[in-house]
């Protein structure tokens, strides 16, 4: 069942709840009808023809036109860091898929979300609002209704911050800065990417927290989103993340890239709130970062 708190455009009093639903809540035409002719469309608890109806600050709208889910719920591992009735931010460990593939259908995050939605006796669909590499340890953000995956990303611009923290070879210099360097495909391979003039822009921000020389301990954030952007930019940079081995980095002391998203925050598409999410870092990468 979805659940919206009416908040209306300044200056209006009144709004249609087509206008309302698909110009400040990202429904789509074709969901807009699925809605409208779903049956369960209410207001304030009443129910009412949805093409008919103006909506008014305050009003709580509910409907359900939940499909049933193609993934299967499986009672898998599930380290829940922040939970709300719109959104869901889950520590994923490395080597777990966020979103089953034809080849991979079962042991993903979206199995384990789909079982944790079961017991709690909720119908969501799963709704990752952003992605980890398979290796990549660390908070992915889930909402629970797709117009709260919108407001999140709104026009595909994301408005919540993902922090990392990375270990790799040798020292950056300088200690902080930024890598502003565009990153494209690698063909003819459809995995990797590299560092391109033909690349999209791509920015991260970096500065070093701890090293000895032979390693450093690395605090990162993406200014954009690019496939592999963390793992691109440190390799164009003679320091591929250790485990890496795609992009070059000695598998000696880690067997996956050693990269943990520890930190999320974003101001709450329902309630304002600044939210603030952390994880630490998994045992493989600070049994390394405890001999630096």
């Amino acid at each position: 069942m979805t659940k919206i708190i009416v908040t209306l455009p300044k200056a209006l009093e009144t709004m249609p709840a087509r206008a309302f639903l698909t110009q400040t809540q990202g429904i789509s035409n074709t969901i807009w009808k699925r809605i409208k002719h779903s049956g369960t469309f209410k207001v304030n608890g009443q129910l009412v023809n949805a093409a008919r109806t103006e909506l008014k600050n305050g009003d709580v709208v509910t409907y359900d036109i939940l499909r049933p889910s193609n993934i299967p719920p499986e009672d898998l591992p599930l380290d829940i860091r922040y939970e709300d009735e719109w959104l869901l931010v889950v520590n994923k460990p490395a080597g777990q898929l966020v979103h089953p593939t034809t080849q991979e259908p079962h042991g993903t995050l979206g199995n384990a979300i789909l079982f944790h939605y079961m017991q709690q006796k909720e119908a969501h669909a799963f709704h990752p609002v952003h992605r980890l590499d398979r290796e990549t340890s660390g908070l992915v953000l889930i909402a629970k209704q797709p117009q709260i995956q919108f407001k999140l990303s709104p026009k595909g611009i994301k408005t919540f911050h993902r922090e990392y923290l990375a270990i790799i070879p040798g020292e950056l210099t300088p200690p902080a800065g930024i890598i502003d360097a565009p990153i494209a495909r690698a063909l003819p391979s459809i995995i990797l990417r590299k560092v391109s003039p033909d690349g999209k822009e791509a920015r991260t921000h970096y500065d070093t927290v701890k090293s000895n020389h032979e390693l450093s301990l690395i605090h990162l954030v993406l200014e954009t989103g690019r496939t592999h952007q963390i793992r691109v930019h440190l390799a164009h940079l003679g320091h591929p993340l250790i485990g890496d081995d795609l992009y070059g980095g000695s598998q000696e002391r880690i067997s996956r890239q050693a990269l943990h998203a520890f930190r999320l925050s974003f101001t709450h598409p329902m309630t304002g709130e600044d939210i603030v999410v952390t994880a630490p870092l998994p045992s493989d990468m600070d049994r390394i970062v405890s001999d630096l």
